[in-house]
């Protein structure tokens, strides 16, 4: 197998193009309603040898792949394997049993979905839109899609979105040919979107995103880390379950938040600036 990269980025995003910079989450003032309870069956759990990781999964936006990483974790393909990539301000990667860049699972390579039709039946908030374009939030994925009553002018009432890579996105990793994401995956330690429309978005964390910065550096570390276990959530024991609640994007309490992060950031606000505010562990 050819080796899985997140292509061109070394090419094609030079320090230049990689942000560290952190959302931002103030305080907010929510009601319990505002909260919502992550669905266990589209929820990773990856507990590494920096501490647990959760990432909630995006079915709407890759249904493939989201489908391919609960198989694998549920056959326990990705216990142990190693973080052999982790670039500082920009990604960790892992998911190859050979612990190179070059190895997969035994199952086909999977067609990219790179976008995505995005209906009313998907929880969305716009934060910016202008001339039948929207940047927001469909749950935690920051995504750039067209506006709502666009959804008036197509057959399936449904517009094209993709997802952004702001820090802690979960994309899928290939080689140099759109269709070869396979069981490599990647979670953004940084801001990046060379890679936007160009890798498979399958999800975003919810929890521990500062484990992931802690994840030994290198191509490949000196001493990685790994992924000790990789569960579904759903097949947890109930008391093992983490028990994480997430603003609901849709509720007053985060158009408030984004509004103050607006207001702190001045002209340069982007949706990467917001980070969605998680309570619990």
């Amino acid at each position: 197998m050819k080796a899985v990269v997140i292509a061109a980025l070394a090419a094609l995003a030079g320090p230049a193009a990689v942000s560290a910079a952190t959302p931002v989450a103030p305080t907010v003032t929510a009601q319990a309603a505002d909260w919502r309870a992550l669905d266990a069956e589209n929820t990773l759990v990856i507990d590494t040898t920096k501490g647990r990781v959760v990432v909630e999964l995006s079915p709407q936006a890759a249904p493939r792949h989201v489908e391919r990483l609960k198989q694998l974790a549920r056959e326990g393909f990705y216990d142990g394997i190693i973080w052999h990539r982790v670039i500082n301000d920009f990604m960790a990667q892992t998911g190859d049993p050979q612990g190179t860049g070059q190895g997969g699972s035994t199952y086909p390579d999977l067609q990219a979905e790179f976008t995505f039709r995005r209906g009313a039946d998907v929880a969305y908030a716009s934060i910016d839109s202008a001339k039948g374009q929207s940047t927001g939030f469909a749950g935690l994925l920051p995504v750039q899609t067209q506006a709502d009553d666009m959804m008036l002018f197509t057959a399936d009432q449904r517009v094209p979105a993709y997802g952004l890579f702001c820090s802690g996105v979960a994309g899928m990793a290939r080689t140099g040919d759109p269709n070869t994401a396979n069981s490599q995956f990647f979670l953004m330690r940084g801001e990046n979107h060379i890679l936007d429309k160009n890798y498979t978005v399958f999800g975003r964390v919810a929890s521990g995103l500062d484990v992931v910065r802690k994840l030994a550096t290198g191509e490949p570390p000196a001493s990685p880390d790994k992924m000790v276990k990789v569960r579904v959530m759903a097949d947890m024991p109930a008391a093992e379950q983490p028990k994480i609640k997430v603003l609901d994007v849709r509720s007053k309490a985060f158009a408030a938040l984004v509004d103050k992060v607006r207001k702190e950031k001045g002209a340069g606000f982007s949706v990467c600036d917001v980070d969605v505010p998680t309570q619990g562990a």
